[in-house]
């Protein structure tokens, strides 16, 4: 659920990026805040543990418009990727508002993408969510590999309901922007429908 802060006149809106261990989500989180303009953005926070880690920080993107004169803060989040850390995931994914789905192209990697995916439904289930309801947006990350699953492919094993679907390079940055702003959009469109009776 968005935040509203009134005194700064700001919706505060949580996107999570989840997946498997090693997809990419901290590459994605580390490229847009590299290159997010030092005056819209926060301190990029890591929370390391010995395998794993999370990263956050919350940026203002300008050209994503106002919800009835409130500027719309993002707070972007990973999970870590290794299934103890399950506790983890689920404080994370408390209030959130947009999911983006990271997975990892390789063949190798597919049966970690389809657990982390019901392990998803599950997560978002115990705290009400419903995946087919929740902002939500698939990237299949590490397309610049050999050994990679065709994205149709992917599609029939990760996207039945076809949400919004990128292929990336995390690593260089193709697909990043264009999957976080698909993501975005989505999150703002369903403030929109929330807040259209309402001053706020």
């Amino acid at each position: 659920m968005s935040f509203i802060n009134y005194s700064t006149r700001e919706i505060n809106c949580k996107i999570v990026y989840y997946g498997p261990g090693l997809c990419g989500k901290t590459t994605n989180l580390q490229y847009i805040f590299e290159r997010t303009a030092a005056e819209s953005k926060g301190q990029l926070i890591s929370l390391a543990t010995e395998t794993d880690r999370t990263l956050f920080f919350d940026f203002l993107p300008l050209e994503l418009g106002q919800i009835r004169g409130f500027r719309t803060r993002f707070h972007l989040y990973t999970v870590p990727g290794q299934v103890f850390y399950n506790a983890s995931r689920k404080l994370i994914l408390k209030g959130v508002d947009g999911i983006i789905f990271v997975a990892d192209s390789q063949l190798e990697r597919m049966e970690s993408n389809i657990e982390s995916l019901e392990n998803l439904r599950v997560n978002l289930k115990e705290q009400g969510y419903n995946i087919n309801t929740v902002p939500y947006v698939m990237q299949y990350n590490k397309r610049d590999l050999k050994n990679i699953v065709s994205a149709e492919k992917m599609q029939r094993m990760l996207n039945p309901m076809y949400v919004p679907w990128f292929e990336a390079v995390a690593l260089s940055g193709v697909g990043i922007f264009d999957t976080l702003k698909a993501c975005a959009k989505m999150v703002l469109n369903e403030l929109r429908k929330q807040h259209s009776g309402s001053r706020l």
